[in-house]
């Protein structure tokens, strides 16, 4: 991929040539037909993640009602699944939940690595289950660091502040799970963390993205100071597939 050199402060970072946008209009489907292709769980035109991966299913067009058969055939009966961006569910589709969440796109985000910043792994999991819950930056489970790289800061051995790479559409990754122990908030820790995660995905040709639910002004309010701009807001729905069958979560 081609790429751009962006002078900042004496210093040169490279940032690749812009990607097709409009991948990031379906972007889990876009990755679970692409990077992500080798974690997808897919029937037809209907895919998933794993159950302990990411809790999100697509479909290849939201308005193809073959497409929700083969989502049907794909996670059963009576079985809730969690879905964007969908705005209408055929008949025998119910909703039961959802929302509204937005899209960001880095236009002007200075990537730079993290000195501090430590790689997580698989022995860090239980840490991150535990600051995920207490800080709520959105779904994280036991294989979530499958997705990519997750980055972490720690004070005196402790974790205090993460972020990752979730969905990889092609020529794009999202950075994902930011979150900072309440404790140790207004140090710069999210930025620092966003930056170093951004420049490993500008390292591989990516451009980042990212996601957040449209209440959140402050995050919201952050990444747009730090050079994302919104590029769409889109509902998510929990729905429920047709059946009689005993409901089990599917994602």
């Amino acid at each position: 991929m081609a790429q751009q050199t962006e002078l900042r402060g004496g210093g040169a970072c490279l940032r690749p040539s812009a990607p097709d946008i409009s991948v990031l209009d379906n972007a889990v489907w876009a990755a679970l037909t692409g990077p992500h292709a080798h974690l997808a769980e897919r029937v037809g035109r209907a895919a998933r993640y794993p159950a302990d991966v990411y809790a999100f299913a697509a479909l290849a067009d939201p308005g193809d009602p073959a497409a929700w058969d083969d989502l049907h055939t794909l996670v059963g009966p009576g079985t809730t699944v969690r879905i964007k961006p969908v705005e209408h569910v055929p008949d025998g589709w119910e909703i039961v939940g959802g929302g509204v969440g937005v899209q960001l796109v880095d236009t002007a985000l200075r990537a730079e690595p993290a000195p501090e910043t430590v790689r997580l792994g698989p022995d860090d999991v239980p840490e991150i289950l535990d600051l995920v819950a207490r800080t709520r930056p959105g779904p994280f489970l036991k294989r979530t660091m499958d997705l990519g790289t997750y980055l972490g800061i720690r004070d005196r051995g402790r974790l205090i502040a993460l972020a990752g790479e979730r969905l990889r559409p092609p020529g794009w990754t999202e950075i994902s799970a930011v979150c900072t122990d309440p404790a140790h908030r207004g140090r710069g820790l999210a930025t620092r963390l966003v930056r170093a995660v951004a420049a490993g995905i500008r390292e591989r040709g990516d451009t980042p993205f990212l996601h957040a639910a449209s209440d959140n002004t402050q995050a919201i309010r952050l990444y747009e100071s730090i050079g994302f701009t919104l590029r769409r807001r889109s509902p998510i729905l929990l729905v429920r597939s047709p059946g009689t069958t005993r409901e089990a979560t599917a994602l």
